[in-house]
């Protein structure tokens, strides 16, 4: 009789087989922590200074044409103008978080640093993203804040849900597309142009500073093509109750958007496209 145990007992996987299973929340966490302290070690540059840079957008414009009573959409235009604002700086800064992390990694070498932790793909990408979601929010945050003490702006939240939702859908939008930066560039020019020639544009071309309604036709198609509108018009109408287009066909697009986005993201991080060799 053979006491011996058999060979089936001792091999529990095939080798080079991965053995965690589920969600490797640790590792997770770890990522998430490691991508928020590199941006908040430097908060002056990453948070106060957005902040305060975009501030003086709404001092520029208000003393430029908010003194005239204009008003936009039944609105002084210094609250029309004030949720563009802290939206767009929220999206430009998630777009420059997420389009540093693996381009500096694969320039500087340390790419390994984020391939060989035992981190599937979703979660490698889900650690990157929500930090730079959470980069965006607190740009927000903070503008909001040195908003609600500047004199002849109110910026007091009717629908919070709405804000929400718009502010999430859109630093998760330019989070993907940071993410795809970072993976098909191959030198910080390369980032640089799509945030000069690509972000930049559709953010101040996406009626943060004027009412599509106000436009020619062919203009006004060519808006409502935009994505970056709607990320507009949805946090403001969490703001003002009030949005130059359909509130939930934008909630809707931005959702499909994003999820066409992460499949991307998806599909080109586990490829290894342009970061394995």
């Amino acid at each position: 009789m053979n006491d011996q145990p058999s060979a089936s007992n001792w091999v529990r996987a095939e080798p080079g087989q991965p053995r965690l299973n589920g969600v490797n929340w640790g590792g997770l966490k770890t990522l998430y922590i490691k991508e928020v302290r590199r941006f908040f070690k430097v908060q002056l540059q990453t948070v106060w200074a957005p902040a305060i840079t975009t501030l003086l957008y709404l001092v520029i414009f208000t003393v430029a044409l908010g003194r005239s009573g204009r008003t936009v959409l039944g609105h002084p235009f210094a609250d029309f103008i004030a949720p563009g604002l802290i939206v767009m700086a929220m999206i430009q800064n998630a777009f420059a978080n997420s389009s540093f992390s693996l381009l500096v990694g694969k320039i500087q070498g340390t790419i390994v640093d984020y391939l060989m932790p035992p981190l599937s793909t979703g979660e490698l990408l889900a650690g990157l993203v929500s930090a730079s979601v959470t980069r965006g929010f607190l740009v927000g945050g903070a503008l909001w804040l040195v908003m609600l003490f500047y004199p002849g702006v109110h910026v007091a939240v009717h629908h919070p849900l709405a804000a929400l939702w718009f502010g999430l859908m859109g630093t998760l939008l330019l989070s993907f597309l940071g993410v795809l930066t970072s993976i098909w560039a191959e030198k910080f020019d390369h980032a640089a142009a799509v945030t000069n020639f690509v972000v930049a544009p559709l953010s101040l071309l996406s009626g943060t500073f004027y009412s599509v309604e106000s436009l020619a036709p062919t203009f006004r198609a060519i808006s409502h093509a935009n994505p970056f509108f709607y990320i507009i018009s949805g946090f403001r109408y969490g703001f003002l109750g009030e949005a130059d287009s359909p509130v939930v066909l934008g909630a809707v697009a931005l959702l499909v958007v994003n999820l066409l986005l992460w499949w991307l993201c998806f599909t080109l991080l586990r490829r290894g496209w342009k970061i394995k060799s």
